[in-house]
């Protein structure tokens, strides 16, 4: 895994787009007109657009981080040959928040305060959104989180206490994967006896509560509900209790090299029942550590590496160009950083301004199609309703076979946005 990461470092050279200084909006005043916010860089040339992003680029979320980081890049990098958006081209203002939910908020802040960014993309780590989105919102500066998945997340900021949110998302959120995955377990597998393992931070808390609510809209009460801490390598007492406790299945929520422990602890006790669990289980460090444990779990996908749309085909195509290998490390969150850096320069076009409060209007109320990876965009966003994927439905069930995401039932069809 690190040989892999360390070739996607050196492959993808920061992007060198020419980008605009932007307007930044305090909490309730608006910044006083420079030659940024009139699209000039002070010299009569067209300015960039700044683009702040943010995520895990080092550490054990780096997986989905670069991931990410790259699909917004090689999106980027096609807006800019295009022509870029309101005749300027896109920068990418790039941070590595390492997962921290203080270092994440204080590069949105630096990101708002200092880089004068336009919008916000980005952010995988449930706590680091929670703790650092709100800074975008004060601005009010729209962000679309790529990654992210916690239910809260676009939920934070809701009238009345606030008439407007910036907050937007084109991932699963958490309910939705607890639905996919409650419904693997319970509906399609009959399972009536399960365990929840799940990590400490407020991504495995969240979580795993909404994999409780599910189980429940079932008639089901887990049998036991296990936490385990960030880094911890030990799972075998979580396990020998969820074992003695009678669980037929093991529900997980956590990120790769945890839930790869789990795997590994699971075959050295012996204990042979399914993994479910959230989209987190397709992460390349899960994959190499648990190695052939890995086999046979299940988890949501907004995005499985395989080529059934004519741009999912071209994104793979620019995915081997920009990085010189055809392995993503993590297909999802790739896919959704892509696709939202499509959904902003869409909301900018329409918008014909680079000001946060008309880009977040266009957003709620985009006119032109967006094609996409993970789907074909059709008003995905409202006033109300700032989630991209509102259904269990539009979620594939992705199964790991010979060390690869594929889908778990054949013949899974392409999902589109339910009218």
């Amino acid at each position: 895994m690190c040989s892999l990461i360390a070739r996607f470092r050196r492959a993808l050279l920061p992007v060198l787009f020419v980008v605009p200084l932007a307007l930044a909006q305090a909490a309730s005043a608006q910044a006083p007109e420079t030659s940024a916010t009139r699209g000039t860089n002070g010299l009569g040339e067209r300015a960039p657009v700044r683009i702040g992003v943010s995520g895990p680029f080092s550490g054990p979320s780096s997986p989905m981080g670069l991931s990410m980081r790259t699909g917004i890049r090689i999106a980027a990098a096609e807006i800019n040959a295009a022509g870029g958006v309101l005749g300027r081209r896109i920068e990418l203002v790039e941070r590595d928040d390492e997962a921290s939910n203080d270092l994440g908020a204080q590069i949105v802040r630096d990101f708002v305060n200092r880089e004068r960014v336009v919008a916000g993309l980005g952010i995988v780590n449930t706590g680091v959104a929670l703790a650092s989105q709100r800074h975008y919102q004060t601005a009010r500066i729209p962000v679309i989180t790529s990654v992210a998945t916690g239910t809260l997340i676009t939920r934070q900021f809701q009238p009345p206490e606030f008439p407007e949110n910036y907050v937007f998302r084109v991932s699963a959120n958490d309910t939705l994967q607890a639905a996919v995955i409650v419904d693997e377990a319970i509906a399609r597998r009959g399972f009536s006896r399960v365990a929840i393992l799940h990590d400490a931070s407020n991504y495995g808390v969240l979580g795993s509560a909404d994999l409780v609510a599910a189980l429940r809209r079932h008639g089901v009460e887990p049998v036991a509900v296990e936490r385990f801490q960030l880094r911890q390598t030990d799972m075998q007492p979580h396990l020998e209790r969820a074992r003695a406790a009678g669980a037929q299945a093991v529900l997980t929520y956590g990120i790769g090299p945890e839930l790869a422990h789990i795997a590994n602890g699971m075959a050295r006790m012996g204990w042979q029942v399914p993994i479910i669990g959230s989209w987190t289980l397709a992460m390349s460090n899960f994959i190499e550590i648990a190695g052939r444990n890995a086999e046979g779990a299940r988890m949501p996908q907004t995005f499985i590496q395989v080529a059934r749309t004519p741009k999912q085909s071209a994104f793979l195509e620019a995915w081997h160009k920009a990085t010189g290998s055809t392995r993503i490390p993590v297909p999802p969150a790739a896919a959704q950083g892509y696709d939202s850096m499509l959904l902003l320069a869409a909301a900018i076009r329409q918008a014909g301004s680079v000001e946060g409060t008309r880009i977040r209007e266009a957003l709620e109320s985009l006119q032109t199609p967006v094609e996409g990876v993970i789907m074909a965009y059709h008003r995905p966003f409202s006033a109300d309703n700032h989630e991209t994927l509102h259904s269990p439905a539009q979620i594939h069930l992705g199964e790991i076979r010979n060390g690869e995401v594929v889908f778990a039932r054949e013949g899974t069809p392409p999902r589109n946005p339910l009218p």
